[in-house]
């Protein structure tokens, strides 16, 4: 999970990843410059985050009933 301290999105869905007991990576963009590029790269030049890869597929900020959908896959 590409996130970041201050993003609200973030909290949530990391708040329901550890609720459900989801093992998770969890990359911070604003301590990583590497991860903040790759981010960008993958949102058409944006920072948007909460942003997951996922059985090799990317998401971008999908809400809590789409991360429970690729979840429970």
């Amino acid at each position: 999970m590409y996130s970041a301290d201050w993003c609200s999105d973030c909290r949530v869905a990391k708040k329901y990843l550890d609720d459900q007991l989801v093992e998770y990576e969890l990359i911070d963009i604003t301590k990583d410059s590497n991860a903040a590029e790759y981010v960008m790269s993958v949102n058409g030049g944006k920072r948007i985050i909460p942003t997951f890869i996922i059985d090799s597929k990317i998401y971008t900020n999908p809400g809590i009933q789409e991360l429970s959908k690729l979840i429970m896959q």
